[in-house]
């Protein structure tokens, strides 16, 4: 029976060495060697400022701005180091079948027609009105992005063209051609139109 219990003792040891210690040391030093930028977060920074992260979703609401898809923000719940309201954020568990979600999505349409009155009429992609799973998505579909082109040439007094060309740009395809769906980065798009990311 001692020998038994010593057995398992000394397997819960070595899997907890194997799986709890060096896993994570080889996982991380390999990520940290060959992808340090996707490692760290994505971080953007530019000239010493930390803009954000590529892989997480900030609210952009001005017309000249792309604006990503809705989040559920809660700012009053948690706090940084320096007792500033943390942002928060997550799925809205709302029925799709449900009065509440259908509200949710009328008021998100309303906006949207209110930044651009033109685009009634048109199908409104339904990423620009529903959250994501995550709530903090940063990405939207090409089609999203292209539904918004021109409320953010007419309030920059841009082209058009101009500004689908900087959506082009940071439009990612396919991985490796047939997995998953193409998408846009929200936080990029913004930073190449306001002039603070550059190719």
């Amino acid at each position: 029976m001692k020998h038994t219990i010593f057995r398992a003792l000394g397997l819960v040891l070595v899997m907890t060495f194997l799986c709890g210690f060096l896993y994570t040391v080889v996982c991380t030093g390999v990520n940290q060697l060959l992808f340090p930028h996707q490692a760290n977060g994505s971080v953007i920074e530019i000239d010493g400022k930390t803009y954000g992260s590529e892989l997480l979703a900030q609210q952009f609401t001005k017309p000249e701005h792309l604006w990503g898809r809705p989040m559920n923000l809660d700012l009053t719940s948690f706090t940084d180091e320096d007792g500033n309201p943390a942002m928060y954020a997550w799925a809205s568990n709302k029925s799709p079948a449900g009065e509440e979600e259908n509200v949710l999505i009328q008021e998100r349409i309303d906006a949207l027609l209110e930044a651009d009155p033109s685009m009634e009429g048109s199908p409104i992609p339904v990423d620009l009105v529903t959250v994501s799973g995550s709530g903090l998505d940063p990405e939207i579909s090409p089609e999203a992005a292209s539904y918004q082109v021109h409320r953010i040439a007419e309030s920059r007094g841009i082209s058009e063209e101009a500004v689908q060309a900087v959506i082009d740009r940071y439009t990612t395809g396919r991985w490796l051609g047939i997995f998953g769906q193409p998408r846009v980065n929200v936080l990029k798009v913004n930073l190449a139109l306001d002039g603070i990311l550059a190719d």
